[in-house]
């Protein structure tokens, strides 16, 4: 298979996986949990966030709940091994967790998560608006021009950078060195987030960035080798999962990252019908 070939195969899985019933076109709210229970919109039971876990309880429902049956919190189960219906307080352990704990409503799929000490729950709908409409993702062809030879260099230690997040937060983005490539003899930097011993990944704009594309990407790139080479595949810039569902965390590029070429590869924009 050649490298055209498989960034056909790459464009149609990136397809397949935004629009799967529980991927990011289906996100319908993230709700940010305090200490006290409160209820969540079109969902039964009582939420809030005690000790680094995201808690339910069934106080606001007695008997049989709208998808559930007697002594189930209106339908309310754990997901995998551990699933079972919820028929008491229980904890869900968030996304950082190293056995996260997911619950069902239904088709609807709740997933605790945690960012910089914060809980909240994260509501993923297969008949969510966004999900139903969508048409595909528009992409430059591909380019054999724009996979750039690039060298790594970590630097002493990982640094947080305090950049603005799709929600109008900021929150530190670590990073962890700096990438060096060029764009048709000139050249360019990025700062990245990874190491030598994995992949690196960014946070990038250019010149089509709001314009032809959307306002900002995301690129992953191959494991450095001994000498910090890697290979800088702009055919494979994606889009970032806010630009999917406005539900979505995402930092904006950091500083330096905004580059002054038009980058005309990689994914567009979300198209809907």
């Amino acid at each position: 298979m050649n490298a055209a070939e498989e960034w056909q195969h790459w464009t149609e899985a990136r397809t397949a996986r935004v629009s799967a019933p529980h991927g990011p076109l289906s996100l319908t709210g993230t709700y940010w949990l305090g200490p006290e229970p409160a209820e969540l919109p079109g969902l039964p039971g009582l939420w809030w966030a005690a000790d680094g876990v995201v808690r339910v309880r069934p106080d606001s429902f007695e008997g049989m709940g709208a998808l559930g049956g007697p002594g189930e919190v209106g339908g309310l189960r754990i997901k995998g091994a551990e699933g079972g219906p919820i028929d008491g307080e229980r904890a869900l352990r968030p996304d950082t967790d190293p056995a996260p704990q997911l619950a069902e409503y239904g088709d609807v799929l709740l997933v605790p998560i945690e960012r910089e000490g914060e809980l909240a729950l994260r509501v993923f709908d297969p008949a969510a608006p966004n999900r139903t409409a969508f048409a595909g993702i528009t992409v430059y062809p591909y380019a054999p021009e724009w996979a750039l030879p690039a060298v790594f260099t970590p630097f002493e230690g990982e640094r947080d950078l305090l950049v603005p997040n799709a929600d109008g937060r900021e929150r530190p983005l670590t990073v962890s060195g700096e990438l060096a490539f060029s764009v048709a003899g000139e050249p360019h930097t990025l700062t990245v987030s990874g190491s030598a011993g994995e992949g690196l990944s960014g946070v990038i704009a250019d010149a089509t960035s709001g314009q032809e594309t959307y306002r900002f990407r995301f690129v992953s790139l191959p494991e450095p080798d001994s000498a910090g080479r890697t290979v800088l595949d702009l055919n494979r810039a994606y889009l970032p999962p806010c630009a999917f569902a406005d539900h979505f965390v995402c930092p904006f590029p950091p500083p330096g990252n905004r580059l002054s070429v038009a980058v005309e590869a990689g994914e567009k924009q979300v198209l809907s019908r």
